[in-house]
């Protein structure tokens, strides 16, 4: 269900563009955004980080998309997304020795530091990657295909990823 939730701003998205236009779709994606910032707020009184820097980056990068009716802009924003988390990831663990994703699943999960470590370096790599990916395709490629990759490569890479996560964590789990 949080896979759903998570996809919402994204599927809107297609959806509008679909039936009306980049544009159209960039201002339906930033107010996805927003309700699911302010439905986060109403129903946990509490919102991720992760969902106020990605709506921070939506609202710059869509607010451009808009302004300068220029679509490079939101073209760009996945890519800026998947290479903050990757720094993000980079430098928790070297610079404050905190592992982003022993954070997030380490109260599910039990592994020896070794292996927290490579997952965390392959998840940073995932991302920088995913960035790099995004932006080939969006300079490669039409805008038309850029969206149908935004929606269905993406979330089927991000979802492979956690297919061979969970395959990894099978496999070196001590419990």
């Amino acid at each position: 269900m949080k896979f759903l939730y998570d996809l919402f701003p994204v599927i809107i998205f297609f959806i509008f563009y679909k039936i009306y236009d980049i544009y159209i779709a960039t201002a339906t994606l930033m107010a996805a955004t927003y309700i699911q910032i302010l439905l986060a707020y109403l129903l946990k009184n509490k919102v991720e980080k992760i969902l106020i820097f990605t709506g921070i980056v939506i609202t710059i990068f869509g607010g451009m998309t808009l302004l300068l009716q220029d679509n490079v802009f939101i073209m760009w924003k996945p890519s800026i997304i998947y290479w903050a988390f990757s720094l993000g990831i980079l430098i928790s663990d070297k610079f404050y020795n905190k592992n982003l994703i022993q954070l997030s699943i380490g109260s599910q999960v039990k592994l020896e530091n070794e292996y927290w470590k490579n997952l965390s370096l392959a998840t940073a790599l995932f991302f920088a990657l995913l960035g790099f990916l995004n932006i080939y395709v969006a300079q490669n490629f039409t805008e038309n295909t850029w969206v149908n990759f935004k929606l269905f490569g993406m979330t089927g890479l991000l979802f492979l990823f956690i297919i061979l996560i969970g395959l990894y964590i099978s496999k070196v789990n001590k419990d």
